[in-house]
């Protein structure tokens, strides 16, 4: 009994509270027969402490696995001492390693509750198999909703956003403490009122960090009025690069002449004809939502090519490494113009005699790629947006004189390059940032670009928490974090668990 006592000391010491008195291997398990120590133990109703047996019965239990095992305990049933007591008799419980009605170990509980915690139902049942410690999805579910959720007290600066329970027609709100990342509260939908409920009476709130939603700004404003609401700077961000892009395809016609595009290609005959059908259309009076029942398109597709003034080509030419052929492009595009049947075999023969080194597979592909042409890319409006917003010094020589040469085909698009650069100054956050915005705004209005105007106008409108957003240091970018792992636990749930469970999953560490 000594060697197998010491062997437990090492091997089973998460049983150091009971008394081992057997250990035998049966197959595939370990079974361990152990027993309760001769202790007192108190009543679990009047608390008296009794060491009077009653009787002793088995109870089977699965422990943490070594090689598979199973647990067989001897617990005793005692006799109350008190008179009159309703527990006369009772079965004595093992705190930390055993608790009432279960069947399992408390340690081997909790390794089955992470695994559940991070994997949820099926998923967890089929790693507990290959772990040893098989339990039905059923049973993962039960200990996943057992594991307490954090009591989380009231923070004083909070992140409020919305996530997609179902896109586009079941949204949740989500409420974190915007300083640590904790999750506080998770609510059902993103109406003022579910908020505003949850919201009324925590005065400890003095910072709410959100997006540029009117709806919780309107309950922010009746539950909480004395706290700070800040608008996220992403979010501000996010909207001028929509109103920049809108701006850059407005006057495409400008400096698209810097960078003209290669003619043809199917997407470019689409533009164009869908242009001149518009066109055609507003040219007659027809007005623009007609425009786009007759011709099947989008209303805002419509409103897009109304905009502008001249079609305009959208494909992107592709981008290639240097190879070995480029020195000799000269002598090919001389060749290629004066004899356009020039066979491949010749000018392979001629470039070589020039001291070209490469294989003929190489010079196949230069020439049916188009590149002995020599046509330069065509540059998109989506390509001038992103260099537009692109840091300075992260751009590279030829996309920073690409920027230049644009910009200055354009007087809007100088002065647009000029109000995106102060914009984008404004966003780290400063004292007298407030003061620097009413600058901006008044620039921005004296300049002839319409949907930044309009940019403006949604600055006005929420402009207190602007203001907030460019002077405080307090983001929503935590708050964004967690959506990311939200859409994670909804891809593991997908369509197969309620709001609740959902809820508590989140809200769990």
């Amino acid at each position: 009994m000594r060697d197998v006592n010491e062997l437990v000391a090492v091997v089973f010491s998460g049983l150091s509270a009971l008394v081992i008195e057997d250990v035998a291997g049966d197959g595939e398990a370990v079974r361990v027969t152990a027993r309760t120590r001769d202790v007192p133990v108190p009543c679990p109703v009047c608390g008296v402490p009794t060491a009077k047996v009653h009787g002793y019965h088995h109870r089977t239990v699965a422990d943490v696995p070594v090689d598979g095992r199973r647990v067989v305990v001897r617990v005793r049933r005692l006799v109350c001492p008190v008179l009159g007591c309703r527990r006369q008799t009772f079965r004595e419980q093992i705190p930390g390693l055993l608790e009432r009605h279960q069947r399992r170990t408390t340690r081997l509980t909790g390794q089955i509750s992470k695994v559940v915690k991070e994997l949820c139902g099926r998923a967890a049942a089929r790693l507990t198999r290959w772990l040893a410690t098989p339990v039905s999805y059923a049973t993962a579910l039960r200990l996943l909703r057992r594991i307490p959720a954090p009591q989380v007290r009231v923070p004083r600066v909070i992140g409020v956003d919305d996530f997609a329970l179902r896109r586009r027609h079941r949204y949740a709100t989500i409420v974190i403490d915007a300083e640590t990342g904790q999750r506080v509260e998770v609510l059902p939908d993103r109406e003022a009122a579910t908020l505003e409920t949850w919201l009324r009476g925590k005065r400890g709130i003095e910072v709410v960090c959100r997006d540029g939603s009117v709806t919780y700004a309107e309950a922010i404003r009746r539950a909480l009025p004395d706290a700070v609401q800040v608008s996220d700077r992403w979010h501000l961000f996010r909207n001028v690069c929509d109103k920049v892009l809108a701006e850059v395809r407005a006057h495409a016609p400008c400096w698209a002449t810097v960078n003209p595009p290669r003619p043809g290609g199917v997407r470019e005959q689409t533009t164009r004809e869908r242009w001149h059908k518009i066109h055609g259309l507003l040219s007659q009076g027809v007005g623009l939502l007609d425009c786009s029942r007759r011709l099947g398109l989008a209303l805002n597709t419509v409103k897009r090519y109304a905009r502008i003034p001249e079609p305009t080509a959208l494909r992107i030419a592709p981008q290639y490494r240097p190879t070995l052929v480029d020195p000799y492009r000269d002598h090919l595009r001389a060749r290629r113009a004066a004899d356009p049947a020039v066979p491949v075999t010749h000018l392979l023969r001629e470039i070589r005699e020039l001291g070209y080194t490469g294989s003929a597979n190489l010079l196949v592909r230069y020439l049916n790629h188009g590149r002995a042409e020599g046509d330069r890319p065509v540059t998109t409006p989506r390509r001038a947006t992103r260099l537009l917003l692109t840091r300075p010094e992260h751009l590279r020589t030829k996309e920073t004189t690409l920027l230049e040469a644009l910009t200055a085909a354009c007087p809007e698009m100088t002065e647009l390059a000029r109000l995106v650069r102060e914009f984008a100054e404004l966003l780290a956050p400063a004292a007298g940032n407030d003061a620097r915005l009413t600058e901006w705004i008044t620039a921005v209005r004296a300049a002839d670009l319409p949907h930044l105007q309009t940019f403006c106008n949604g600055l006005e409108l929420d402009r207190a928490a602007v203001d907030a957003g460019l002077t405080l240091p307090y983001h929503n970018g935590r708050t964004e974090g967690v959506n990311t792992r939200t859409k994670r636990i909804m891809r593991q749930m997908h369509g197969r668990a309620g709001f609740a469970l959902l809820r508590h999953r989140i809200l769990l560490p």
